[in-house]
């Protein structure tokens, strides 16, 4: 989980990341004047896109964070009734909504998405809605102090002499920072880069007091990096095959569109892909394609790997050669070919007999698994339950015989299929009058 990785860091930081700093820039930096009508505006415009636009997407996780945020803040407005409270009803408003914040946030984060259905909304709203009337109740009028858990006192106080924000609150937006930015690294999704830098714009609008015209600016720039965690992710899944998490066909498209003379395209397929997953079930072709999928993620010499259906990638190399993105190609393959994991022999349980013992059934398949194959045959290959698999990559630039992409794409289609007819578990240049093959130049026939 490599955070410096450029697409790692960039969805991190984009557009959360972004719009925190502009933010924190226009608000505190003292560049621009911006007056509490514009800001009410800006206010309350945000939540209302963003509660429209995650009911439109069915984002569950979005609208029950934008609904929290928004209650919060104008649970410590009502009950401090405008202004910054020291004590009483709003200062304990100010409390419970820095403590129960944080770990909505992770408990947002952690739950599945399963849209606006009702089994899966009414335990959430449940929960907001019981936090409300927890709220309610230790506010009531006359209520001097909250509960112990909401103010104690953790550590020396002097330490935190510059925060209006309790100590048991400050542990929870600890916690929900680690967390939340331990599930992006883990999963790299939009939804959780939002939620960490909404978390961090929440902070400054505590930090602002929660109310006036710093705090509400805050709380809708928390609103606003939501509303864009929804349109990135609606982006991800256009662009983006959810399997593998590479590039699609759309962004392949496009890109096509924009590359400029010269320039090479890459054709991979995985060998006998339909055999090993007509063998061992669709769950573990889907693990095998991830595996590939990261592989090819990680090519070097400035290729762009992507998914365009099924087990067949694309990779582009902009501005590269054939002769320049070759050594590339074949270290592609070696690491692939190296690639080792384990593979449970059962079949699905849908194209297992109806009736049929599982048991039984996994006892025959380890009697009934395919030999090891030829290596030479670039077939799957086993050992035990170790199972590795290999590609053939087609490969062609453009040239004047070639001028046009779709042109090149064929050609490179053309060098694939020579590369499987010859043996697999190669890569084939368009118009070479020999394959490569590593195994050749070792010797091996």
């Amino acid at each position: 989980m490599d955070i410096w990785r450029r697409g790692i860091l960039k969805s991190l930081v984009v557009p959360g990341g972004v719009l925190f700093a502009l933010a924190a820039l226009a608000l505190q930096g003292g560049f621009v004047t911006i007056s509490a009508p514009a800001i009410d505006f800006y206010y309350y415009a945000v939540f209302a896109a963003g509660i429209l636009l995650a009911w439109r997407f069915r984002s569950s996780r979005i609208l029950l964070a934008m609904l929290t945020l928004l209650l919060a803040h104008r649970a410590i407005e009502f009950f401090s009734s405008g202004r910054i409270a020291k004590s009483g009803p709003g200062h304990i408003a100010f409390e419970a909504a820095a403590f129960l914040l944080p770990f909505n946030f992770i408990i947002f984060s952690w739950v599945v998405e399963r849209g606006l259905s009702v089994p899966a909304m009414v335990p959430r709203l449940g929960l907001v809605f019981l936090e409300s009337v927890f709220v309610a109740v230790i506010c009531r009028p006359g209520e001097t102090v909250s509960p112990v858990f909401l103010r104690a006192t953790l550590l020396n106080s002097n330490f935190f002499h510059w925060t209006h924000i309790p100590q048991p609150a400050l542990l929870a937006f600890v916690v929900g920072f680690g967390l939340l930015l331990g599930r992006f690294l883990f999963y790299h999704r939009p939804v959780e880069s939002g939620l960490v830098w909404s978390l961090a714009a929440t902070v400054l609008a505590l930090q602002a007091g929660g109310i006036g015209r710093l705090g509400s600016a805050y709380f809708a720039t928390a609103g606003l990096i939501l509303v864009g965690s929804i349109i990135e992710n609606s982006y991800l899944l256009a662009y983006h095959d959810e399997l593998t998490s590479l590039p699609g066909r759309r962004a392949f498209n496009e890109a096509l569109l924009a590359l400029e003379t010269p320039y090479a395209v890459a054709v991979v397929d995985i060998d006998h892909f339909k055999t090993f997953n007509d063998t061992y079930g669709h769950d573990t072709g889907d693990q095998v394609l991830r595996m590939v999928a990261g592989r090819l993620g990680r090519v070097t010499g400035g290729g762009r790997a992507y998914r365009v259906g099924g087990e067949e990638f694309s990779i582009l190399f902009p501005r590269k050669s054939v002769k320049e993105v070759m050594q590339h190609l074949e270290l592609l393959r070696s690491v692939i070919e190296e690639s080792r994991f384990q593979v449970r022999g059962i079949p699905e349980r849908r194209s297992a007999p109806r009736g049929s013992d599982r048991r039984t059934q996994k006892s025959k398949d380890k009697r009934s698994r395919p030999k090891a194959p030829d290596p030479r045959q670039g077939q799957l290959q086993f050992a035990q339950n170790e199972m590795s698999v290999t590609v053939s990559i087609g490969v062609a630039e453009s040239n004047p015989k070639t001028p046009e992409v779709e042109q090149v794409i064929q050609a490179a289609d053309k060098a694939l299929y020579r590369a499987k007819e010859t043996g697999r578990n190669r890569v084939e240049a368009a118009g070479a009058a020999r394959a490569r093959s590593p195994r050749a130049k070792r010797g091996i026939a």
